[in-house]
């Protein structure tokens, strides 16, 4: 008998063994482990993929956004850490521009896998990581990141959050970076196309124009008028008026006598009262019969008018026969010239180096007939000194596709 009840225990401790035993428990573990992860994961590749569609301009839709309660902003402060608008007002812009991406609090227990799924699969990604006590804890480094109150308070950003920060800075008004030419798009009267993360947009026109001559810009009433601290001092006798958009000392009592169909004018150079035809009752000549120079002659009587371009050592000047306007472009002839070049121009070669131009703004260049079919780069690496220089693109090489030397020169 008591053998009998020995064999019946026996066979219950093995089956109770069988069914607990941790070797039976450990597909189940590792199971829940990796739908944890799997989660985990889910929800950090939405959130990048929210902030990568705000800087691409784009819109990211899927469910895991509404699940997750993902939202994405831009925000904008001044100087003084405040909330300002993200775009440039009167030529100013924003202290600092920030895309912000934030989920759901995640529970705490899962704050640990996170952070190595981050660290795994997100360590160059920036500023990416769990937010706690006012400051993001990044996977893959030991720097935490700082997040400004104003943003804090905006986002309502609690412990707990995966939060996305990016730092970026508006693109000045009217500068084209050097990019290579994607899928055109043909923008509306009323915009202008630009290129703005990574893709052709079409944005509201930049009312602003370069006024010359004494004018400036006045952005209330959006026109050229004249600069009053250029005005000049005159003599007791005269007065300072604008002629031809230059101020002009201009005597009120012109002894002069001039025919029908002309005015008196002061000729600066020789300080003299000369006869010029009146711009009101003659048609503007639109071709240049004489080109001397760079000097610009209009009819028999008129006065000679001396070009305000002045051009560099490495330019020399052409003039539109149309308007009579002279222009400074590159002179490739020049380059060897210390004025234009400082180095030599056989070691500004090779696939790391090349020559190019230092165009100083955008209105320059479209005056070069020579660059028309390249991108300009006009931005910090590139000088705009209008002289020839070597861009030297270290580990890199030159971008033949889109240089042109010794004019355009970019980096891969």
């Amino acid at each position: 008998m008591n053998i009998f009840i020995m064999i019946l225990v026996s066979l219950f401790m093995v089956g109770y063994y069988l069914m607990d035993s941790p070797s039976q428990q450990v597909a189940h573990h590792d199971t829940d482990i990796a739908i944890t992860r799997s989660d985990l994961r889910t929800i950090a590749q939405c959130a990048a993929a929210v902030h990568n569609a705000q800087i691409n301009g784009t819109e990211f839709t899927d469910t895991c956004v509404d699940d997750n309660e993902i939202v994405s902003e831009f925000i904008c402060l001044d100087k003084n850490k405040k909330t300002t608008k993200c775009e440039i007002v009167r030529n100013k812009k924003p202290a600092f521009s920030y895309i912000i991406t934030a989920t759901a609090p995640i529970d705490a227990k899962n704050h640990n896998a996170m952070m190595e799924l981050l660290e795994q699969y997100y360590a160059d990604s920036g500023t990416f990581g769990i937010f706690q006590d006012k400051t993001i804890m990044s996977g893959g480094t030991s720097t935490k990141r700082t997040v400004p109150a104003q943003i804090i308070s905006e986002m309502e950003l609690t412990d707990g959050q995966l939060v996305y920060l990016t730092q970026y800075e508006i693109p000045d008004a009217g500068t084209v970076p050097g990019i290579v030419s994607t899928v055109d798009v043909v923008c509306p009267v009323g915009t202008a196309k630009t290129y703005r993360f990574g893709r052709w947009q079409c944005v509201s026109y930049n009312t602003k124009t370069n006024c010359g001559g004494d004018m400036i810009w006045d952005s209330d009433l959006y026109e050229c008028v004249p600069d009053e601290s250029r005005k000049p001092l005159c003599a007791d006798s005269q007065t300072a008026v604008m002629v031809d958009s230059v101020w002009e000392c201009i005597d009120p009592f012109p002894d002069k006598t001039c025919p029908n169909n002309m005015i008196a004018r002061l000729n600066y150079n020789t300080l003299e009262w000369e006869c010029v035809v009146d711009p009101t009752t003659n048609t503007a000549v639109k071709k240049c019969d004489n080109i001397v120079s760079g000097g610009n002659y209009g009819l028999l009587g008129t006065t000679l008018r001396v070009p305000q371009t002045s051009c560099t050592d490495c330019e020399r000047m052409v003039t539109d026969t149309d308007s009579c306007t002279s222009y400074c472009v590159p002179d490739p002839s020049r380059v060897t010239d210390s004025r234009c070049y400082g180095g030599a121009v056989s070691e500004c070669s090779g696939p790391t180096r090349a020559l190019y131009f230092g165009f100083p703004n955008r209105a320059y260049v479209e005056s070069v007939s020579d660059v028309l079919s390249v991108a300009v780069p006009i931005d910090r690496s590139h000088s705009q000194n209008r002289r020839f220089n070597c861009l030297d693109c270290g580990a890199g090489v030159i971008d033949t596709a889109r240089s042109l030397p010794p004019y355009v020169a970019v980096c891969k």
